[in-house]
């Protein structure tokens, strides 16, 4: 018997959440459990972050982050050498 595989997608609602939320399943197959995440939801935003998420939309899949949904999101350095915090 085949396991099936477990696919989360967080997200907000937001437009980009749409599509990936339709991108997932469209390529998802017959043994891909889907669920979707509402990220506004206070106990859905804490396991995201303790899965490491730093923006949405993001993919989980069987309990990891995806490689194209990690290391995004904001960085207060970033932010800092780009003037944040920083008068003109």
């Amino acid at each position: 018997m085949n396991a099936k595989r477990k696919i989360e997608v967080f997200s907000a609602g937001c437009p980009v959440c749409e599509e990936t939320m339709a991108l997932v399943n469209q390529i998802a197959c017959s043994l891909c459990e889907v669920t979707v995440l509402d990220t506004k939801r206070p106990e859905i935003a804490a396991r995201a972050k303790q899965l490491g998420i730093r923006s949405i939309p993001a993919v989980v899949i069987d309990g990891k982050l995806a490689d194209c949904c990690a290391g995004r999101g904001p960085d207060e350095k970033i932010l800092r050498a780009a003037g944040v915090g920083q008068s003109l």
